[in-house]
């Protein structure tokens, strides 16, 4: 009986340490830059623009990257081209 239950506790304590890894998991993988929504720099770049308008702003990597102006979430935002519209609107 003593052992079923030390058992029982040794379960329940890996399943708690399990949850909590992955949970801790979700959380880094959105700090990692898996963010929802485009970054500042694409919103930058069309401030004081309007929908369609060709800007560029520099990338992550210092990078100069070219854009159009488009409507992101209710906010416009640089879209680089070749990137499919249909997967921001």
């Amino acid at each position: 009986m003593k052992k079923r239950v030390i058992k029982q506790i040794a379960l329940l304590v890996a399943v708690l340490t399990l949850l909590s890894t992955v949970g801790c998991g979700r959380k880094e993988h959105h700090r990692r830059g898996h963010r929802q929504g485009p970054p500042p720099e694409a919103i930058a770049a069309c401030q004081d623009k309007q929908a369609g308008d060709s800007v560029e702003f520099s990338g992550r990597n210092g990078e100069t990257v070219k854009a159009a102006c488009r409507e992101i979430n209710g906010q416009l935002a640089a879209v680089p081209a070749g990137m499919s519209r249909e997967r921001h609107d």
